[in-house]
């Protein structure tokens, strides 16, 4: 039996973050093996989860993936510890739509069997936060709400009058509420939190979180909720991706990970691993060159705009990825990895600063947010994907990529998660190179990973001389 508990809120903003995070690092001091999992497709909100569990947090959509297979991720990975907390996404029944749940916490907690502990922000409420959990207990009964904890109270008496309405009015327990603590605030920006992996006194926010979630909630209560989940019967989880057969060494897959780039989904790392890769991690920011005997190489999404100036100045990076092309070694780029591809990046204050220069044009940024669940079907035969496969992914940036050459043949012709808006060509795949702004999960069509590795395994097969 699987010990699980999910976090979750009435809208985004209530606190759910912080909470989770605060109960985790609160419950691994009693010495409890917690593994952390975040509902929705974000990357920025786990690293807060990781940094107090001291493991990775993993991602749980149901749109992303399918919900048996990812039934068995999350059943695969909590097995590896004593208890699994979950944060959800925005509000309780938010998904990917408005006409079902599709995406949403309430699914997760249906499909895991899984105990919800619902967020209320009661900073500007009073009797009123109880109509808040009246809604959430009987929108959808299916869901195994268990309680509620009540955030930001003015006041000892508020918090007390809050939480007595909150039982009197749906019969489910309060486990504590928590004050207003500027000590609790995680500084933001324009795409969310800021995510730990850049400097910041982020172990002080962890311990003050703990700290105040210990004192606060009523911790034995919300384990024995957990503890008395249902067991959860999945199958294991199988090997979704066949390494390609090879009696020679493992292709050295460069992945980018440093403050610029580090949007990436583990799983997606493991099933590359699984499909016979060897994985290395550079920085494009401070390393001079890729790994040795790099065969292919990764670049994720991340905040390269906001490391502009160190990327720009990094030009011996520039000319081993653009080496590399000419090689004809595989370059899959999404997000932050496309922009840093391109002749240039103009961040928000309008300064530009010279990039790789593969794919042409320039990324500006800008003040819409391209956001959003997306079908990508790739728009011809590649490396990667055949035409007419199709992923799903999502799009999360301020960024525009503007002078694109003409010339340049998409990746993708995307439309959205409903289908309902006009099918649009994304990004660029040409040679060995694909790019675009959409964020993949591997699990959704793991066949990507096994074909990554195989182009990886090909190129590192060729002669030097003949590679070039």
């Amino acid at each position: 039996m699987t010990v699980r508990l999910i976090i979750a809120g009435t809208h985004s903003g209530v606190g759910k973050t912080t909470i989770t995070a605060g109960l985790i690092a609160a419950l691994v001091r009693r010495r409890l093996a917690i593994q952390p999992f975040k509902v929705g497709p974000d990357y920025i909100d786990p690293t807060f989860h990781a940094l107090a569990a001291g493991r990775p947090c993993r991602n749980l959509d149901a749109w992303l993936v399918p919900p048996e297979r990812l039934a068995r991720l999350f059943a695969h990975h909590a097995a590896r510890s004593e208890l699994a907390i979950i944060e959800g996404v925005m509000g309780l029944f938010d998904g990917c739509g408005y006409d079902d749940e599709t995406g949403s916490t309430a699914q997760v907690a249906k499909l895991l069997g899984a105990p919800v502990v619902v967020v209320i922000d009661a900073a500007r409420m009073a009797r009123s936060a109880a109509a808040f959990a009246v809604g959430c207990l009987t929108f959808d009964p299916q869901v195994p709400l268990a309680g509620f904890i009540v955030n930001r109270v003015g006041s000892e008496r508020h918090g007390e009058g809050v939480a007595r309405a909150i039982e009197q009015t749906t019969g489910k327990p309060v486990f504590g509420w928590l004050a207003r603590d500027p000590r609790l605030a995680i500084a933001e920006r324009q795409l969310g939190l800021i995510p730990t992996i850049e400097p910041g006194a982020w172990h002080a926010f962890i311990d003050a979180a703990a700290d105040t979630v210990a004192r606060q909630l009523d911790l034995d209560r919300l384990l024995a909720i957990a503890q008395a989940a249902p067991t959860l019967n999945v199958q294991q989880l199988n090997d979704d991706v066949q390494a390609t057969p090879s009696d020679g060494p493992r292709p050295i897959i460069a992945v980018a990970r440093d403050e610029a780039f580090h949007f990436t989904y583990e799983e997606n790392l493991e099933l590359l691993a699984a499909a016979g890769a060897e994985l290395r991690f550079f920085s494009p920011l401070i390393d001079r060159g890729l790994p040795e005997g790099t065969s292919a190489i990764l670049l994720s999404g991340g905040f390269p705009e906001h490391h502009a100036a160190r990327l720009a100045s990094n030009r011996s990076m520039h000319t081993a990825l653009r080496e590399s092309h000419a090689a004809r070694l595989p370059i899959y780029a999404e997000c932050g990895g496309l922009m840093y591809l391109t002749d240039a990046i103009v961040d928000a204050q309008g300064r530009r600063h010279p990039m790789v220069g593969l794919l042409g044009g320039e990324a500006r940024m800008g003040e819409k947010l391209s956001l959003g669940y997306r079908q990508a079907t790739a728009a011809a035969d590649g490396w990667l994907l055949d035409a007419g496969q199709t992923l799903r992914g999502h799009e999360f940036h301020y960024s525009a990529w503007v002078d694109r050459p003409a010339d340049l043949p998409p990746a993708y012709l995307v439309t959205t998660a409903d289908g309902r808006a006009p099918v649009r060509p994304e990004g660029a795949s040409f040679d060995n190179l694909w790019a675009s702004y959409i964020h993949v999960h591997f699990f959704s069509q793991p066949e990507v990973a096994t074909r990554f590795v195989a182009a990886a395994r090909e190129a590192s097969a060729r002669p030097a001389e003949a590679a070039r």
